[in-house]
């Protein structure tokens, strides 16, 4: 029998938390796509004081973050929305921010639990679409989101962090209907 996985709305008390996920699914889904010596760097605490001011600002249903909980309210992830940040959005699409589980939990069904939350909260904000940006190289975040009912929109951007850049493409969906994920294996016996 598989752990219960619990999403719940996160509160300020989650902001270190969030943080820490953060920076650990980073240096560990973004090696040999991001240089280590920028992965090595980040700060839990600099996270904590982003993710502070992200929690403070909070209007669900339309923005806001959602934690996924395992083990009695120990935080492994968490996925962030809000209204589409894009230059090119119409007022009727949302955005998933962020999306992000620790290693120990991928394939476990937290991102599936994450991601149907977020876009049933985007639904019940209004919006009709809704959009995410991954990076081009992170193939297993695609595919996940593929199995989600995703499609890349043909959008692109890169993103300068001074030493290096980051190459995204944006990925879009109607929100109109909750996504169904199915799970790509069998249930173990």
């Amino acid at each position: 029998m598989g752990d219960v996985v619990t999403v719940r709305v996160a509160s300020i008390a989650d902001a270190p938390h969030i943080a820490s996920v953060h920076v650990r699914s980073w240096q560990a889904a973004y090696r040999g796509q991001v240089p280590d010596d920028y992965l090595d760097s980040l700060s839990i605490e600099e996270r904590e004081t982003i993710w502070s001011g992200i929690l403070r600002g909070s209007d669900l249903p339309s923005s806001g973050v959602f934690v996924s909980e395992a083990d009695e309210r120990s935080v492994v992830g968490f996925a962030a929305i809000s209204p589409s940040r894009d230059d090119d959005a119409e007022t009727s699409t949302g955005e998933i921010g962020s999306i992000y589980l620790l290693p120990a939990f991928w394939g476990a069904g937290h991102g599936r639990a994450l991601i149907e939350r977020a876009t049933a909260s985007l639904r019940e904000a209004g919006f009709a679409a809704a959009t995410l940006w991954v990076l081009d190289t992170n193939l297993r975040a695609r595919r996940f989101y593929e199995r989600a009912g995703w499609r890349p929109d043909g959008a692109q951007k890169v993103e300068d962090r001074g030493s290096f850049s980051l190459s995204q493409v944006r990925y879009r969906r109607s929100v109109e209907t909750i996504p169904n994920l199915q799970r790509a294996t069998p249930p173990r016996r």
